[in-house]
């Protein structure tokens, strides 16, 4: 019988040992109520005795105590892999660090959101009307966002929208930090400025550091020499001649703007912020004109008035301010300055020095003041400012503005196209004015019912939407000024379904120039200039394709570009035309004919860059050297 019973308790034990532990381990209170606790002693002498166990067959299983664990986790097979992939680990993380430090250190500098893209400059009394009064406002820019959108433009420029009499419209300026209500209220500005962000664009206004109304405030309490307001104006006492009363001949503002999200500004005059403490007359131009008829900014030499000593100090002052506000990543906060009347020379100061930066660049209203269609005139508005833009610098180019006589009415509808794929061929930002992409021309009539000088108000007619009453830009009865006579079938409504219209064209233009690298990135070279025609190549290392520019400003007249272009193929493709039925076609390189007016941007395969003959290295140009490496699909430096 104890024979018996010693079996059948064995047999017990083993069943008890080779139950089923689903994951965990069993709690100390139910191995208390073991019904034999010498069992239970002894299976913990076998697991916690002095003589470990011999693991070599014995499997893991799940749940298993710690202390075996440890004993299966010290054998070399487990050891060895553990260390092998802790040690892998290592190593990926250090050559993922150091992968990341090379692309960082060989990587160009990104283009920042001023260089991406293009901008568009709105004067907002002519744009669109919400209200009904005959005037443009905030609300009517908000309401045509969309629109904005559809040109693939990166940064929307507003011209002055301040409390002011409007009588010189941008420079009357009676309170800096008002809305002028003709516009609408702060409210409407910040929900523009919100609306603006929302769709990923910037917004640029116009600041006007030397002028105001004699209306403002601080002139009124400088002219009462009032505490520090004093010297904010420069004041000389008038001179009496037979009873004759003869004339003589700043700084929160910025960051309060900046506050209120604006993304950059354009400074304007900076040129006149100081002037010659001994207030002489200025020569006149016409030594011989008799003094008391000189009435015109032009007839004198205003050399004690502009451009004084300490007056880049100024600029870089607000460069500082600027830079204050760019420190919040993805903020940068852009300075542009209005340089115009300015020599070439004066003009590429305001990029700064070497080490010392003021503007982010000046802005290039040269073509402009084209008046007449020539390839030599457009040439020498190149090459003036690449060749005199400081190394590293970025350039711009527009060809309209408020102040300007329209594009149309300068050098004729037949030459809309081809200037607005100049901009956005020639390297750098290209700037449009408002209806420049649909080829509006300056108001004919003379009536304008307005005190200011009309010669400039002719650019500044109201934005021809559509082929209603006043081509769509206000439901008054009267609009403060007429809308232009071709309204009905030069305006945005009409062009959006006519597949060779300007508008159109304007879109493909600055979606290529999106899209394409050769265009933001690559070097400029020039080729060949006469009174006809500019042709320039596009190109960036590391891309095997070529864009080549050829624009015919005169009459038409063959060229050959394998004379100008060393290894061109015979045939080239048709990127983009301004004559839309040559598009996806193809040219014979020897012989090119074009019509007036007529641009072609062509494109071949070629792995021998122009900037790298000798023959061309003086006629080529790029702001911020890059590389490109397909293998990657990324920009670099090691050219």
């Amino acid at each position: 019988m104890a024979e018996n019973k010693g079996k059948t308790d064995s047999i017990r034990m083993s069943m008890q040992g080779c139950r089923t532990n689903n994951g965990f381990v069993q709690n100390e209170d139910i191995l208390e109520k073991d019904p034999d606790p010498g069992s239970r002693l002894d299976d913990a002498v076998a697991v916690l005795g002095p003589v470990e166990p011999d693991l070599k067959d014995i499997r893991p299983y799940a749940g298993m105590p710690k202390e075996v664990l440890f004993q299966f986790s010290g054998q070399a097979r487990y050891r060895l892999p553990r260390e092998v992939l802790f040690w892998l680990t290592v190593a990926s993380v250090f050559v993922l660090i150091g992968a990341t430090v090379a692309i960082i250190a060989v990587s160009p500098k990104c283009l920042d959101w001023w260089q991406a893209g293009p901008m568009y400059q709105i004067y907002p009394r002519s744009f669109k009307d919400s209200d009904m009064d005959g005037n443009g406002d905030l609300k009517g820019i908000q309401e045509k966002l969309d629109y904005i959108t559809t040109l693939n433009i990166k940064t929307i420029w507003i011209t002055s929208f301040y409390k002011s009499s409007l009588k010189d419209f941008r420079h009357g300026v009676e309170d800096f930090r008002e809305i002028d209500p003709i516009f609408g209220t702060m409210k409407d500005f910040e929900n523009l400025v919100a609306a603006i962000h929302d769709k990923g664009l910037k917004l640029i206004i116009d600041f006007i550091p030397n002028h105001t109304s004699d209306k403002h405030a601080w002139f009124q309490l400088s002219r009462t020499r009032t505490g520090k307001y004093t010297d904010y104006y420069i004041w000389h006492d008038c001179t009496h001649e037979n009873g004759i009363t003869v004339p003589p001949n700043n700084w929160e503002i910025i960051q309060f703007w900046l506050t209120k999200g604006v993304d950059g500004f354009s400074f304007d005059a900076v040129k006149f912020l100081l002037e010659a403490e001994h207030l002489r007359d200025e020569a006149q131009v016409n030594k011989t004109q008799i003094p008391d008829t000189v009435t015109h900014y032009w007839e004198l030499y205003h050399d004690f008035t502009t451009t004084q000593v300490g007056m880049h100090d100024i600029v870089r002052s607000f460069r500082q301010t600027m830079d204050q506000y760019s420190r919040e990543p993805g903020r940068y906060r852009f300075m542009g300055i209005e340089a115009y009347g300015e020599s070439i020379d004066r003009t590429m100061m305001y990029y700064g020095l070497p080490f010392v930066q003021e503007a982010d660049f000046p802005f290039n209203n040269y073509l402009s003041e084209l008046n007449t269609p020539s390839g030599n005139g457009v040439f020498e508005v190149i090459t003036s400012w690449m060749e005199n833009m400081p190394e590293g610098k970025w350039p711009n180019w527009m060809i309209g503005g408020p102040d300007r006589a329209r594009l149309t009415s300068r050098l004729g509808a037949e030459y809309v196209n081809i200037m607005n794929m100049l901009v956005f061929t020639l390297p750098g930002t290209p700037i449009t004015y408002y209806g420049e992409e649909i080829g509006m021309r300056n108001i004919l009539v003379t009536n304008l019912n307005e005190s200011y000088d009309v010669d400039t108000l002719f650019s500044k007619s109201p934005m021809q939407w559509d082929n209603s009453s006043n081509a769509g830009f206000s439901e008054a009865s009267h609009t403060w000024l007429p809308t232009s006579s071709d309204y009905h079938t030069v305006n945005v409504d009409v062009q959006k379904t006519q597949p060779r219209s300007a508008l159109k064209f304007y879109q493909e233009l600055s979606l290529l120039h999106v899209n394409e690298l050769l265009l933001s990135r690559g070097w400029f070279c020039y080729l060949r200039n006469n009174s006809h025609s500019v042709v320039y190549t596009r190109e960036l290392d590391g891309i095997d394709r070529v864009f080549l520019v050829v624009l015919n400003f005169g009459e038409s007249s063959p060229l050959n570009l394998k004379e100008m272009v060393p290894n061109i193929p015979t045939r080239a493709s048709i990127r983009l035309s301004t004559s839309f039925a040559d598009k996806g076609g193809e040219v014979d390189t020897h012989d090119i004919l074009l019509d007036k007016g007529e641009g072609l941007v062509l494109e071949y395969n070629t792995k021998n860059l122009l900037h790298h003959q000798t023959a061309f290295r003086d006629r080529c140009f790029v702001s911020n050297r890059a590389c490109y490496s397909s293998t990657l699909n990324l920009l670099h430096s090691l050219c």
